[in-house]
Parts: C-alpha cells; sequence; structure tokens
C-alpha cells in the first residue's frame, strides 16, 4: 500500500464517521449509507489525482518494509492465566 492509498483510506474513513456523527446514524442501515457516501468522496478525490498525475494510486506495493512475521516471534503466556 503506498502513501497516497493510505491518505485516501483515511479520508473514506475520516468522512465517513463525520457523515455517521453529523447524521447521528444508528444502526447497521444507516451507518452503511454514511460508508458508501464516505467512500465516494474518498474515490472521487483519487481519480481526480489520478487524472491530473497520469499515475495510479492504487498499487500493489506495501507500505511498511518486510519484517518478521507475527507467527515466527516468541510470545511467551501472560502470568495469571
Amino acid at each position: 500500500m503506498s502513501e497516497a492509498e493510505l491518505i485516501f483510506t483515511a479520508l473514506a474513513e475520516l468522512s465517513t464517521r463525520q457523515i455517521a456523527e453529523t447524521t447521528a446514524a444508528t444502526g447497521l442501515t444507516e451507518n452503511k449509507s454514511a460508508a458508501k457516501t464516505g467512500g465516494k468522496i474518498a474515490r472521487s478525490a483519487r481519480l481526480q489525482l489520478e487524472a491530473q498525475t497520469d499515475k495510479p494510486v492504487v498499487t500493489g506495493e506495501n507500505y511498511l518494509p518486510p519484517g518478521k512475521s507475527r507467527k515466527s516471534q516468541n510470545i511467551q503466556d501472560v502470568p495469571g492465566e
């Protein structure tokens, strides 16, 4: 995931949250509507940037450098459990 992908994902999440708060969305149906609207806002912004730069925002790369997988880490039991 590129830096731009992270930014547009954050934009979608922020837009969704603010729309849900503004409309006092409760329940799955109302929150789903807010999520669709928030996603449309981020999609529109992404398409505008791609049109201006002639470069795709979505990539197959990882934003973080490769590291150890969580499975390979030695996780010790927590005392008292």
